[in-house]
C-alpha cells in the first residue's frame, strides 16, 4: 500500500521521526534541543540539554510572570562546574550574580569525570534558599546523590560567603525504575518553584517537604513533550508567516533550520 506509506513518511517527517539524533529539533531561546535530547524526554534518562531546556521554559513562560521574584535556575553545566571546581571563587565571573538571590536551583548529577560529556547515571535537585540559609536536597533513588549534593552544597557557601544548613528531604518521591529521576527533577523543580515559592500566602510559613506529594513520570513526559512541540509549532507557524512573497513557490526545499523561538521572531506572535 505506497499511497499509506507515503502519507506514513509525511507525518513521521512532519513531527521530527526522521531526523537523526544529533539534528536540532527545536531552537528556543538559548537552548538548541536535538532529537537525541527530545528522545531522551520520551522515554530514556534525561540529558543535560533536556533539563536545560525545561529551565529555560520555566525561566521564560513561568518565572517571568512574576517580576520581582529573584530566583535563579541553574543549568545542569553550571552545576556540574561548580561542583567540579576545587576552588568556586574563580567561577564569580561564569556564574550568575547571586547578591540578590533568594533561591537556586541546582540539579546535580553524580558524574565526577570532568572529561565525560554527558556522564553519570543519576540526576537530583538541590534548592538553595539564601535568604533562609538552607540546601534542600530531593533525590528519588535516595541517597545516591547525597555526597554529590553536599559538595555542591559546600561549594555554594563559599561562593555566597555564608554557611548553609543541609538538609536531605526523606520525603522526596521515590521512582521505580533507574530512567526518570531526571523527569522527577524538572518536576519537582517546577512544582517547588510554582506552588512554594512563587504562589505561596506571604502570611504563612513555607513547608519544603513534598510528603503526599505524587509525581507521575508518565505522565510528566508526555507534558514535557507537549511544551516542546507546541513551541515547535508555534517556530514552524511564525517561520511561515515570515517567508518572503518573492520566494519561489514552484520551490519544495525547506529551511534546513529548525523551528526557533526566540527574541527575534517575538513580534510575529498573533
Amino acid at each position: 500500500m505506497p499511497a499509506l506509506s507515503s502519507l506514513g513518511d509525511r507525518v513521521r517527517r512532519h513531527f521530527g521521526d526522521s531526523l537523526s539524533p544529533d539534528d536540532a529539533y527545536l531552537s528556543y531561546h538559548d537552548v538548541r534541543l536535538t532529537k537525541l535530547d527530545v528522545d531522551s524526554i520520551k522515554h530514556d534518562w534525561l540529558t543535560d540539554n533536556a533539563i536545560a531546556f525545561w529551565e529555560e521554559f520555566l525561566e521564560r513562560e513561568e518565572l517571568s510572570q512574576f517580576p520581582k521574584a529573584q530566583i535563579v535556575l541553574l543549568r545542569p553545566s553550571m552545576s556540574f562546574m561548580l561542583m567540579s571546581t576545587p576552588d568556586p571563587l574563580t567561577l564569580k565571573e561564569a556564574l550568575p550574580n547571586f547578591s540578590s538571590t533568594t533561591h537556586i536551583f541546582l540539579p546535580i548529577n553524580d558524574n565526577r569525570d570532568v572529561n565525560l560529556a554527558e556522564g553519570g547515571s543519576h540526576w537530583s535537585l538541590l534548592l538553595v534558599s539564601i535568604i533562609d540559609g538552607v540546601s534542600f536536597h530531593y533525590d528519588s533513588l535516595a541517597p545516591s546523590n547525597d555526597p554529590d549534593a553536599r559538595s555542591t552544597s559546600a561549594k555554594l557557601e563559599i561562593l555566597l560567603g555564608r554557611k548553609l544548613r543541609f538538609i536531605h528531604m526523606d520525603d522526596s518521591p521515590q521512582q521505580e525504575n533507574g530512567s526518570d529521576c531526571g523527569v522527577f527533577v524538572c518536576l519537582l523543580m517546577r512544582y517547588l518553584l510554582m506552588k512554594r515559592l512563587l504562589r505561596a500566602d506571604a502570611t504563612k510559613k513555607i513547608t519544603m517537604s513534598m510528603k503526599d506529594h505524587d509525581v507521575n513520570a508518565q505522565e510528566g513526559r508526555k507534558m514535557m513533550m507537549r511544551t516542546i512541540d507546541a513551541r515547535r509549532k508555534e517556530a514552524e507557524r511564525r517561520r511561515s508567516r515570515s517567508a518572503s512573497p518573492y520566494r519561489n513557490s514552484t520551490s519544495n526545499s525547506k529551511s534546513k533550520s529548525p523551528p526557533r523561538i526566540g527574541p527575534e521572531n517575538e513580534n510575529l506572535k498573533s
